[in-house]
Parts: structure tokens; sequence; C-alpha cells
């Protein structure tokens, strides 16, 4: 795992590349709003998905790499998605994937709308489709703007997706959807009621698709 510097908007962020050995595909991967790239979840996404031969190339957003809690306006947002993406394309061949965790995931979706990103699919993580106790589908109605292909990994227990409106938003763009049993929106499972990791899981799916876009 090596630590490398971004460039964004005239300063630095830092970034973990995890290289998969005989790599498939990198994945550009950002954190939610919570938590930065060095949160327990993301280590153990890009594990994950290593041992299932896709690399992972996780960064900090500017508002975590400066030490605040309130989360980046979404044009610096988008920004350092896109430098991250470049970042990425200049270093290791592709085919190169682009997503995140929550809050990540759907700043990676307004970059590839708001600033015509082109990348080869995109893996959303715990896409928040409302907040909590408040059923929505705003938060999708771009999501047919993106012309890309599109996998989706919530969890059975995710508050910040109802399974009705989430499976509604991802059918009409023609996406893929695969729920984590018993994950909430920070992964943590019914660990009696899983004989699997709920990482191991998501890199499953993450590979099938991979395999499936890139062919």
């Amino acid at each position: 795992m090596d630590e490398l510097r971004i460039g964004v908007l005239g300063a630095d962020v830092s970034s973990l590349y995890t290289a998969a050995p005989d790599s498939l595909a990198t994945l550009v991967f950002g954190h939610g709003s919570g938590a930065d790239m060095r949160h327990s979840s993301m280590h153990s996404i890009a594990d994950a998905f290593a041992s299932a031969g896709l690399s992972t190339l996780r960064f900090n957003f500017p508002f975590k790499e400066a030490g605040r809690s309130r989360v980046d306006s979404k044009e610096v947002s988008t920004a350092t998605i896109a430098a991250a993406l470049e970042f990425s394309k200049q270093r290791w061949e592709g085919p190169h994937y682009l997503g995140g965790h929550s809050f990540g995931g759907r700043m990676a979706m307004h970059a590839v709308v708001d600033r015509d990103l082109e990348v080869d699919g995109m893996i959303f993580g715990s896409f928040p489709l409302h907040p909590a106790g408040k059923p929505s589908v705003t938060r999708a109605e771009h999501l047919d703007e993106a012309e890309v292909s599109m996998l989706f990994l919530p969890g059975t227990r995710d508050a910040l997706a109802q399974s009705e409106l989430l499976a509604e938003a991802t059918d009409r763009v023609g996406a893929r959807l695969k729920w984590l049993d018993t994950g909430d929106h920070g992964y943590k499972t019914l660990k009696r009621s899983r004989e699997d990791d709920i990482f191991s899981e998501m890199a499953s799916y993450a590979l099938e698709f991979v395999l499936e876009t890139s062919a």
C-alpha cells in the first residue's frame, strides 16, 4: 500500500493505492462524510478488492485533509474526484472505475455528469439515496445523465436507501443492484446471520461487474 499526494485546487490531499496482484482494473474510491480514507471500512474494502484482483486508489476530500467536519461544496468535491481519477490514469493502466462510499459515491456521480469524466463504470457503496427517515429519490435524478454502467452495493439494513425506492431508481437507468445481507449504511452486519464477510461479498460483486463491463 503506497501513500501518495494528489494536487487539488492549488493544494494537496493524501491518497492510498492498494495494488492487486495481476490487477484487472483500478477503482478510484472516495470516503463518506463522517470518515476519511483511513477508516477501517475503507481499509477493508481495499483489501477485499485487492484479493479479488481489483486495485484501489483512496483519497481524502479537502475537508477531511484539513481536519474539518463540514463537507466540501459540490464544486470542490467533484474537482477532487476529477483530480484523483486523472492521477490514477496517469500512473496505472486501465480500465478505470470510479465510485465511493455514501457521500463519496454521490459526489462521484456528480463529477461524472458535471465534469464529463470518462470511466469504464461506477461502483457505489451505500449510496445515500435520502436522509434517514425521509424517503425520496431526488438524489438519484441525475443518474441517467451519467451514461455509464453502474453497480450499487447497499446493505439490507441501510436507513439511507429504502429498498423499493433504490430498486426503482436503479431499474430506471439499467444499473446493477446487489444487496449486502444484514449490512447497514456503515457496513456493520448482524454477524450471526451471515456466513461470509460483507467486504468479500462486495468484492465478489465488483469483480463480476468489472469482468462484464471491461470485456
